[in-house]
């Protein structure tokens, strides 16, 4: 597809290639996202084979997270410098090579070590970098932009693990490693190279008022450094909240007699809801912004949290799942957008890598802490009113960042 060029006008923010490539970002990471979603499918049968306890076969799961969260900071910071493209074989070489690596596993710590430095890893150039790069193509839409890209990893969640459960039943999970890292080259490296086309230096650094309709970017009496943190500590926040029902409504269904079907049910409505949430978030956000869309969707979380409380019957429960995930799904997406409104734009890879990686430190400390809590009290109630209590930090972080904004220049210096 070609392009015109920046000296006609500014015609690539936008424009028909901006879809196009929006487009090659939500397909790029529904394949790319496999990597968050295979090792759970594969668990029990690598806990099998290997002979170790429960939690010990839980490690590669911790291991991918951390590859992940650090991919995403890393990642970005590449794409800062040099692209899109580079960044996005590097990450689909890693996630091939991976799979194909840990299918060879002679013993768990190989395994688990391949899932961190290489699965991980490599899964993250399929998010944060990714919406990182589309931001830049968007002005008008840049909300729904955002939110759509990181769609795929939800998508990912809703297609890739009865593919891989299938490969698994019919093949053994060995096989189907192999297969999934073939798929991933074959797939992501001819996708990576239709984003090959680079934003001009010029347009990149476009102040708002050079592009039709574009809402002003905001301006805020908080430093770059200081706003930064606060953005991390409410990803923290929201995620550790958001970490209670996503990662224990399987083992909470258990515990009230509903066996671990109901609860892998009630997970996948809760992705689903979150695509929708998403966005809806994205739409929002191209209105109000990103700051009071977050803000919007870190409250409806709280009160959904809430529900849980006294609703504990199965068909509430279904109820109360989908309410959550229609309501948590726009939160991280609208950082990405939130980076972009208050930060310099040259630095949006690296920022959003910084928040994403909080995020992720949130849903993986907070998975853990909810379940120690359990293990204290017995019972998934303090975890809930855990939940809720970094669900608040979130909102109280918003709210100061929203009383604290004014009209002010682009933030691209």
């Amino acid at each position: 597809m070609t392009v015109q060029a920046h000296a006609e006008g500014p015609t690539l923010i936008d424009g028909p290639y901006a879809w196009f490539r929006l487009a090659i970002c939500i397909l790029l990471s529904t394949v790319g996202s496999v990597g968050m979603w295979s090792v759970v499918v594969v668990l029990p049968s690598v806990q099998a084979e290997f002979g170790v306890d429960r939690a010990a076969a839980s490690l590669p799961y911790t291991m991918t997270m951390v590859g992940f969260a650090a991919g995403n900071l890393l990642i970005g910071r590449w794409v800062d410098r040099h692209g899109v493209l580079l960044p996005l074989l590097g990450s689909t070489v890693a996630l091939g090579a991976g799979f194909m690596m840990a299918a060879l596993a002679p013993s768990l710590w190989f395994f688990s070590a391949v899932q961190g430095a290489l699965i991980g890893f490599g899964t993250a150039g399929t998010f944060g970098p990714l919406i990182a790069d589309i931001s830049h193509w968007f002005q008008r839409r840049r909300g729904i932009a955002v939110a759509a890209t990181a769609c795929g990893n939800y998508m990912a969640g809703a297609l890739w693990p009865n593919i891989v459960q299938w490969g698994v039943e019919t093949e053994g999970w060995r096989t189907t490693y192999t297969g999934v890292g073939v798929a991933v080259i074959v797939a992501m490296v001819p996708l990576a190279f239709l984003l090959r086309q680079r934003l001009p230096a010029e347009e990149l650094a476009m102040t708002p008022v050079n592009v039709s309709r574009a809402r002003p970017v905001q301006s805020i009496d908080i430093s770059p450094r200081g706003l930064q943190i606060m953005l991390a500590i409410a990803g923290v926040g929201c995620c550790m909240a958001m970490a209670m029902p996503q990662v224990h409504i399987v083992a909470y269904c258990a515990d009230l007699g509903f066996g671990v079907a109901r609860g892998a049910e009630m997970l996948s409505l809760m992705l689903f809801g979150g695509i929708f949430s998403r966005l809806a978030s994205g739409f929002l956000a191209d209105r109000i912004g990103g700051v009071k869309t977050l803000l919007i969707g870190s409250v409806l979380q709280c009160l959904a949290l809430f529900f849980y409380l006294p609703f504990d019957g199965l068909t509430s429960l279904y109820v109360v799942s989908l309410i959550f995930g229609l309501s948590q799904g726009g939160i991280v997406p609208s950082y990405a957008i939130i980076v972009r409104e208050y930060l310099p734009a040259k630095e949006a890879g690296q920022r959003m890598g910084v928040v994403i990686m909080a995020t992720i430190f949130g849903m993986a400390f907070g998975g853990w802490m909810s379940g120690w809590i359990y293990d204290l009290t017995g019972s998934y109630q303090a975890a809930f009113l855990n939940g809720i209590a970094w669900n608040l930090l979130n909102i109280g972080i918003m709210v100061t960042l929203l009383l604290r904004t004014g009209r002010g220049q682009l933030a691209t210096a």
